[in-house]
This record gives C-alpha cells, structure tokens and sequence, in this order.
C-alpha cells in the first residue's frame, strides 16, 4: 500500500478505533474518518485525520462517505454499539459499510469484532455468553457478511479491551480456543499491521496479550511476514 492510499476508518470516536487513528497518523497513513456526531472531530482534525459526518447505520451517509473521487483503499471498522443505543450498529452498521465498499471497489476490509463471536464462542465462560450473548450475534452477522461478500478480508477478535499504554505483547492466532485480555492500543498496532501483510487476507485471527492469558493454553502464533 502506497503512501496516496486511503484509509477508510469507521469507530474513531473511542476505543481501538481512535487508537487505530492515532497510529495510522503516525506512520503518515491518510486517514478518512466517520462519525456520528462531533463530539470527538476536534481531537482527530488536531492530529490530521479527514472527518466526515454521518451515521453507519444510515445507507446513503457511507455511500455518500465512501464512493467519492478518492478511491478509498481500506475500510478499518471497529463499529460495536453502547448500551444506550436504541439500534445497535454492529451488523446493520457494517452491513452497510460492506456494501459501499463492494460498491466502491475496495481492496480490503478489516473486521475487529470480538472473541465470543462464531466459531470462537466456545473460548467464553457460560457467564460472559449470557452478558454478551445478544452483541456476539450481532458481530457474528456482520462476520458472516463480510465473508460472503467477496471483498478481501482479516477479521480480528479482540479478547477483553484495556485501556493502558501499549505493551508490545499483543499477538494474533487462529486457534479459537483462546482467551485473555489486551490493551487497546495493542490490538489498534495488529490491525495496522495487517494492512500491508497478504498473509492475513481472508484469516480470521483472535488477538490477544501473550502474558494476560485466562487459561495457559499453547497455541500458535500466528506470524504477518
């Protein structure tokens, strides 16, 4: 991916999201990015971010986002709904996004949902399934539709999200058995990685901190070279 390449980001407002924009910035990646509303515009135009408004659930503000003269190169989403959210965007919202982006000739498409969703729901205790069971759903819905929508993906699972400084340790796997925490900052990191490495096109990899592990499981590393 060259330098003039776009980079569609859509959950900048909090989160892995805004840390996937501050570390774009920082390797001098052009970023577009969506919100909903303005309250988070000041800090990503500060850092050099383009922002655009509009609401991921409505159809016509990613069209409008995304199939402009600029082709956009990657769509990064980190889209997932609040508990106060009346319509939660975490399928319809991506649904949307996957369907601009097949419209708009995309090259790739980076999911992060959450490890819980599909085939990696057996990775949760019975209790974090009853809390997050309808949200996993969700997720996997939009899983589902990426897959099927013949884009190139790298869908990314994030175990439980903290909000400390990077540690460096942050590692992908395909093995859907695992579960830990990581840091926010550490999986934004894994997703920039993945921008430019072929080897995680069409991979679905969960992402976690190799020292903050619930169970001491082996498992692969997955590597990007």
């Amino acid at each position: 991916m060259t330098k003039s390449s776009n980079i569609f980001l859509v959950g900048a407002s909090r989160g892995v999201g805004r840390e996937i924009a501050h570390y774009l910035i920082r390797q001098n990646l052009p970023v577009k990015a969506l919100l909903r509303s303005e309250t988070s515009r000041a800090e990503l135009d500060a850092i050099g971010v383009q922002v655009v408004l509009g609401d991921a659930i409505n159809a016509s503000d990613v069209e409008r986002a995304i199939l402009t003269d600029e082709p956009i190169h990657t769509v990064i989403s980190t889209l997932g709904g609040l508990p106060t959210d009346t319509e939660r965007p975490d399928y319809l919202g991506n649904k949307n996004l996957i369907d601009a982006a097949v419209k708009a000739g995309v090259k790739k498409f980076i999911l992060v949902t959450s490890i819980g969703t599909g085939n990696s729901v057996k990775a949760l205790s019975p209790q974090a399934l009853v809390a997050l069971g309808p949200v996993l759903v969700e997720k996997e819905k939009a899983e589902q539709h990426l897959i099927a929508s013949g884009l190139t993906y790298t869908i990314i699972r994030p175990g439980g999200l903290k909000s400390e400084p990077a540690t460096g340790n942050g590692v992908l796997t395909e093995d859907t058995r695992i579960v830990g925490s990581i840091h926010r900052a550490d999986v934004a990191q894994l997703v920039v990685q993945c921008l430019n490495s072929e080897r995680t096109n069409n991979k679905i990899l969960s992402a976690v901190d190799k020292n903050m592990l619930f169970t001491q499981t082996d498992f692969v590393e997955f590597s990007l070279d």
